[in-house]
């Protein structure tokens, strides 16, 4: 899940899965590791009787006094099948973006192996629907991770491609994982610097012009709110189908 969105944590709205239950399940911390910058790997213990779907996520919060209500959207990112769970979570300063308050930035600062988090029952819209392209910023490549994992497990993942934008080469994450599960399908593109090992550039309208073919195919889009928005409008415009744009909250 793009764990960049702003959400009021009082709010009924946020996700689709009972709010009172964000607390169902609960699964200790056994192991944590950098990937990025600011991008981490928690792996959780699996609760007894939890399910989800490739690309769901969870409202997780830290199960720890004055953390318990501070809730936030994280995608799974293993295997429904997998005995663990796994989160990979970029974690936000808070005097950079006090929409956070706080919270992933003391997820990665200050959780470890051994503390507990809580979290409810599975949601999302983000689902498999097809082959297509997938269009990634920064931390919402983590709702594909598992469904590319999926595909891959059942021989299915050609005929997919990943555009991966972030803003620096220190900020790509799991690049090992995508181009081993997709090749040259993977696509990763930096917005501030240049580097001889990746493309340049924001994806706009100029940038998928000249690497998309066919805009009558399935395209999965997830990140920042605007970055969202902007692509839906440039992909319309470019004629895709509205039915064909697979994206967190389309019903």
């Amino acid at each position: 899940m793009n764990q960049s969105s702003s959400q009021d944590s009082n709010s009924p709205e946020s996700g689709t899965a009972d709010w009172q239950d964000y607390g169902k399940y609960r699964g200790r911390v056994l192991h944590r590791e950098k990937l990025a910058n600011n991008v981490s790997r928690y792996i959780v213990e699996k609760p007894e009787g939890f399910t989800f779907q490739p690309g769901q996520a969870v409202e997780l919060a830290i199960d720890e006094e004055g953390w318990r209500e501070d809730k936030r959207p994280f995608t799974m990112t293993s295997l429904p099948s997998n005995p663990r769970l796994e989160f990979i979570i970029k974690s936000y300063k808070t005097e950079e973006n006090p929409q956070h308050d706080g919270m992933t930035e003391h997820l990665g600062r200050d959780v470890e192996v051994g503390d507990r988090v809580i979290f409810g029952d599975a949601w999302g819209t983000i689902t498999y629907r097809g082959p297509g392209i997938f269009i990634a910023g920064g931390a919402g490549l983590t709702p594909f991770i598992a469904i590319f994992r999926s595909l891959e497990q059942q021989e299915q993942i050609e005929g997919n491609r990943l555009f991966f934008s972030n803003k620096t080469k220190n900020d790509v994450f799991l690049q090992g994982d995508l181009f081993r599960m997709l090749g040259r399908s993977a696509v990763c593109t930096l917005t501030q610097e240049t580097h001889p090992d990746y493309e340049s550039g924001r994806i706009d309208r100029e940038w998928l012009e000249h690497r998309v073919d066919d805009f009558s195919q399935n395209f999965y889009v997830c990140g920042p709110p605007a970055m969202v928005e902007d692509i839906q409008e440039i992909l319309k415009s470019l004629g895709a189908d509205p039915e064909a744009l697979v994206f967190e909250g389309k019903e």
